[in-house]
C-alpha cells in the first residue's frame, strides 16, 4: 500500500477526531458549501445550481468510511433534491427554518452526540450548529463571522472542493482514508459500490 499523497497537520487531525476514533456524523450546508452560493434563476422561476463531482464523491466516501453525512439546508429546490438522490443520501432536511432544531432531530435519531459531529457551513444560519460541533469548518468564501467561529477554514472554496477537503480530513482523522484509497487503487481505480459521483 502506498502512502497517501494528501496530508494534514497532526494538530488538525487531532481536532477532527471527535471524542473517540473519528466523527460519527458530518453536517453539510448546501449553498456556499456544496455549491459556490450562486443561484441560476430562470424566467419560470426554476433554480439551477452547480455541484462539484469531487464533493459528491467525498460524501459517498465519507459514508463508506462510517461517518454519516447529513444535509441541512435553508432552501428547498428540485436541483438539490435531485443531487442528493443521485448520491444516495437519505438524511437531508430541506427548507430548514431552524437548522439547529433540524440537526437535533437527526442526531437524536442516529444516537450521536455533538462531540462526535463535524459541521461545515458558510453563513449566519449555520452558526448554532458550528458552535455545538465537535469539529467545525468553513470554506474561505464563508462570511467573516463564520470563519472566525470555526476550527478550520478549507483551502478550497465552496462548490469547488471544500466539501471534499472536509470529507478527506475527517476520514484521515478517523484513520480510514488510506484503506479507502487502497480499495480504489487495488481495483484499477474503481470501487464498485462508489462508482457514481
Amino acid at each position: 500500500m502506498r502512502a497517501p499523497a494528501l496530508t494534514f497537520p497532526p494538530e488538525l487531525l487531532l481536532q477532527a477526531q471527535g471524542s473517540g476514533l473519528g466523527m460519527k456524523a458530518a453536517i453539510f450546508d448546501v449553498d456556499g458549501v456544496l455549491t459556490d452560493g450562486t443561484l441560476f434563476v430562470g424566467a419560470d422561476g426554476e433554480l439551477m445550481k452547480p455541484f462539484s463531482v469531487l464533493d459528491g464523491h467525498g460524501l459517498k466516501l465519507l459514508r463508506a468510511g462510517g461517518i454519516e453525512p447529513l444535509i441541512i439546508t435553508g432552501r428547498d429546490s428540485a436541483a438539490v433534491r435531485c443531487r442528493m438522490a443521485d448520491l444516495g443520501l437519505q438524511r437531508a432536511v430541506y427548507g430548514a427554518g431552524d437548522k439547529l432544531a433540524a440537526a437535533e432531530l437527526q442526531l437524536a435519531d442516529l444516537g450521536v452526540a455533538w462531540a462526535d459531529v463535524a459541521v461545515i457551513g458558510d453563513d449566519w444560519p449555520d452558526l448554532p450548529l458550528l458552535a455545538r460541533a465537535g469539529f467545525a469548518a468553513a470554506p474561505p468564501n464563508a462570511h467573516a463571522e463564520v470563519r472566525a467561529a470555526v476550527h478550520h477554514v478549507t483551502r478550497s472554496r465552496g462548490g469547488e472542493g471544500a466539501a471534499r477537503e472536509f470529507c478527506d480530513l475527517l476520514l484521515m482523522a478517523a484513520g480510514r482514508y488510506a484503506a479507502l484509497l487502497e480499495s480504489f487503487a487495488g481495483q484499477g481505480g474503481r470501487a464498485s459500490t462508489l462508482d457514481a459521483r
